[in-house]
């Protein structure tokens, strides 16, 4: 093994057991909890009794900019956009989701239902002191944004941001003939049960950033750091997320949208085609903006993180 490998592992290890310790300690009382919250980083605890990892910088009076990330990633994914937005004076604040990266690993509740309502629980904890947030979902994040909006409204939010996301409905049926069927589903599952790190690398190496193109310029680093994040979360949460994000119609949630919103979706997105979901986003939600990045992937928050930070502060701005 080369002494990259070598310290690649050693990442590994040394991040699966800070994410087993993490869940393994005694959980501190609620107040701590969210009290660190908006510290830096530290852990807010749903009513259920899940402990969600929060990420809460940038100066503490500035516009809020909440992000919800992608399967099976965690906050980190973000970490490009709240780096540019910090910089520019917004207050940036992001979870892991429940049963990934650094938050609890539970059994039940890994359906978006759930996770609109931790998304509630971060923003109760965090304090946005009397503003409005600017929730901004990427893939699975976005059908998270669309349910919380959907179960808990917009007196909260100022503005909303669709990027790559999985609205309104992936799976096809008969009321979305156009859909991905069912059984693309069921490969991703079988795969993901028999070797899910294998099937970790194949996703970012391949489609995800549109590395399996003719002449696309390959990121080791991307790849690593997909697997990296996508091997802390639990094998039972990202396995039930497939469902979440592919069976679940946000049709009547995106309905329900009365703040300004922005999508931004790939043309050439592999893994959530732009035409069942970011398109028909655009038409359910009243007045949304739809802007398409010709010949991007699904990852361009990576592949196309210059262009997204600007169209995003240009947004958050107006």
């Amino acid at each position: 093994m080369n002494t990259f490998a070598k310290l690649i592992a050693a990442s590994a290890a040394a991040l699966a057991l800070g994410g087993a310790v993490a869940q393994t300690s005694t959980p501190p009382a609620a107040a701590a909890v969210a009290k660190r919250a908006v510290q830096g980083s530290g852990y807010v605890t749903t009513k259920d009794g899940v402990q969600l990892f929060v990420k809460d910088l940038g100066p503490r009076d500035g516009q809020p900019v909440v992000f919800s990330h992608g399967w099976p990633l965690d906050s980190d994914s973000w970490e490009s956009q709240m780096l540019f937005l910090a910089d520019h004076g917004y207050r940036v604040i992001a979870h892991d989701r429940r049963g990934h990266g650094r938050s609890s690993q539970p059994w039940d509740g890994n359906d978006m239902d759930h996770y609109a309502d931790d998304l509630a629980a971060v923003l109760a904890a965090v304090d946005l002191k009397g503003k409005k947030a600017v929730l901004v979902g990427f893939s699975t994040g976005g059908g998270e944004v669309a349910r919380y909006i959907g179960r808990h409204g917009t007196s909260k939010v100022a503005k909303a941001v669709l990027v790559a996301s999985v609205p309104p409905l992936m799976l096809k049926t008969a009321a979305n003939p156009n859909g991905v069927p069912i059984e693309v589903f069921d490969g991703l599952r079988k795969a993901q049960i028999e070797n899910r790190a294998q099937l970790y690398k194949d996703i970012p190496a391949g489609p995800f950033y549109g590395f399996n193109r003719p002449g696309a310029k390959v990121s080791q680093g991307l790849i690593d750091n997909w697997w990296l994040q996508g091997m802390l979360g639990g094998h039972k949460n990202t396995l039930d997320s497939i469902k979440a994000f592919s069976e679940t119609d946000f049709t009547a949630d995106l309905k329900k949208f009365d703040v300004p919103t922005l999508v931004v979706h790939g043309s050439d997105d592999q893994i959530v085609p732009i035409d069942i979901s970011g398109k028909a986003s655009a038409r359910l939600v009243k007045g949304a903006q739809l802007i398409v990045y010709e010949g991007a992937p699904h990852g361009l928050t990576d592949t196309h993180k210059d262009r997204l930070n600007q169209d995003l502060l240009s947004f958050i701005q107006r």
